[in-house]
């Protein structure tokens, strides 16, 4: 979601724990895209282009910390009614920049009544049941089409609307705030904050000191490998916690394993046909791969039974979300098809055939199918009198040919453009002035190749101004709940869904289907509309 002037999105140093993705690591997608992330630092606007977490960080495993004394079976008794105590998350400086931080990054508060009522009785009851039922919590809704989660050690947590579209059920949600609430009853951030100041310890000694580069470099990753291996053995327990609170507060504690195959699932077709494996993007993720995540919260869940196997509370929680909006905000930029609109600063453009766009926390970034060639677009500040060209040529981007500079016209806006060479990418570089604003496109390609520039320069002349009437038409996508009817299909009713690519796939995500199972009369399911 492209803002007007937003500065960087890194911020914090271990302060948050995630369920899908701790967020001071958003910006690792893709390889192409990590070396385009490399090579725009500089002066660059906060570009806010909604985060969709990467689809690498759906993590971790489980520890069983909280039943470290239990039997092979363990019987989760509802937690007694008691009366709701006085509690109040206590505000720190620092927890309060966080929080702004968070809020600027992810889109804002999403004010929904319905949401907060559903996900303030949920917290109560998981409060209930848990070891600390003193800790105070507060939740806030993040206006992100993104499937994440995390907290604050002070207990404040945080859930995208992107993730309460995917859950199916009330149980699935609790599974995920109850990892968070785990984060906070661990004090995993700051064991984790203790960590890293040691490593940055280490992390100088070895550097002040080494005289072999070799055995410099060699130090320097076991240190960073100690550290995620510690971030590791923290979600396995904050699964191990979150599933017991879960199963004691009476939910299903399968809840997890169910949402956390969603979450993989959506994650998958989310990388589309690219070359590239969702689970293994960043092996040095604070996150195990999803798979090994889904087998350990199964286990977790088979050491509690409950009456009835624990609540779904399905329907409570279809009601609470129907309406709820999908994917991107409008007003903040959005993608639909190979298209990126911005109806609140105007402009629109398109990404060539076979290319997938997401748009992210700090750009707009596309992927062709098979990832030999990416392209980022983003905004920078540039002085009003300085030129584009000499822009492109100011050091902020590695290896540019100043002879290939060319000063250019596309459709009545003042460009710039030129070529950069890396190691094992060949760049292609714009500059566009658009009002106040310039916007830059990076594309980047394995082999600069007569389609890679003809897809760049393409890419480029489809950048316009919308029209009013597109203004006035971009609304948002919105999850409705219908009930099935005698004759529907998974086939016919994801027809109904015709604004959002691989509806039949995304349809069966969303309502937790697998590839064989059909809908029946009268069952309660997700739709995408317009």
């Amino acid at each position: 979601m492209i803002r007007k002037l937003r500065t960087g999105f890194r911020y914090g140093h271990a302060q948050t724990e995630g369920w899908g993705h701790n967020p001071v690591e958003t910006d690792r997608v893709v390889i192409p895209v990590a070396d385009l992330t490399h090579r725009a630092t500089g002066r660059q606007k906060k570009t806010g282009c909604r985060l969709l977490a990467a689809p690498a960080l759906l993590c971790a495993g489980f520890m069983v910390a909280a039943c470290s004394n239990i039997g092979k079976l363990e019987t989760a008794a509802p937690a007694p009614a008691a009366p709701k105590p006085n509690r109040t998350v206590v505000q720190t400086p620092a927890s309060e920049r966080e929080h702004e931080r968070i809020l600027s990054s992810y889109g804002g508060a999403y004010d929904d009544p319905k949401l907060a009522s559903l996900i303030g009785k949920t917290v109560d009851r998981l409060v209930a049941a848990s070891d600390r039922p003193d800790q105070a919590y507060r939740v806030t809704i993040l206006n992100s089409g993104a499937v994440n989660a995390f907290a604050l050690p002070t207990g404040q947590l945080y859930v995208t609307r992107g993730l309460i579209a995917l859950a199916s059920d009330t149980s699935e949600l609790s599974s995920v705030l109850s990892h968070e609430m785990a984060h906070v009853l661990a004090k995993h951030a700051s064991i984790r904050e203790d960590q890293a100041r040691q490593a940055a310890v280490v992390t100088k000694v070895v550097t002040d000191m080494g005289n072999d580069p070799d055995l410099t470099a060699l130090a320097l990753a076991k240190t960073k490998l100690t550290m995620a291996n510690f971030s590791r053995a923290q979600e396995f327990e904050a699964d191990g916690i979150g599933v017991g609170i879960s199963a004691r507060a009476s939910f299903d504690p399968y809840g997890a394993a169910r949402f956390l195959a969603a979450m993989e699932r959506n994650a998958a077709l989310k990388a589309g046909k690219t070359s590239l494996d969702p689970r293994a993007q960043d092996f040095l993720s604070s996150h195990p791969a999803t798979p090994e995540r889904v087998q350990n919260a199964q286990a977790s869940a088979r050491r509690f039974t409950s009456p009835q196997g624990g609540e779904r509370d399905r329907e409570t929680y279809l009601a609470a979300i129907d309406n709820i909006v999908y994917g991107e905000d409008p007003s903040e930029g959005f993608v639909r098809g190979r298209r990126f609109l911005h109806p609140k600063l105007g402009f629109t453009f398109a990404a060539p055939e076979t290319f997938t766009l997401d748009n992210t926390a700090q750009a707009v970034i596309g992927v062709r199918e098979g990832g030999t060639q990416a392209m980022r677009f983003d905004v920078v500040r540039v002085p009003a009198e300085q030129s584009l060209s000499d822009y492109l040529n100011s050091g902020w981007m590695e290896g540019v040919d100043k002879a290939s500079t060319e000063d250019l016209t596309i459709n009545g806006f003042p460009v710039a453009a030129a070529s950069a060479n890396g190691d094992q990418w060949q760049f292609k570089v714009y500059a566009l002035r658009f009002g106040t604003d310039v916007y830059r496109f990076i594309f980047a390609s394995k082999q600069r190749t007569t389609e890679s520039e003809r897809n760049a320069r393409e890419t480029v002349n489809s950048f316009r101004r919308l029209t009013l009437e597109e203004i006035q038409a971009a609304r948002p996508l919105r999850i409705k709940v219908i009930t099935v009817q005698p004759g529907d299909t998974v086939e016919s009713l994801s027809h109904r869904m015709a604004s959002i690519d691989r509806p039949a796939e995304r349809f069966r995500i969303l309502n937790g289907l697998d590839q064989h199972a059909q809908v029946k009369p009268r069952d309660r399911v997700k739709i995408v509309v317009d």
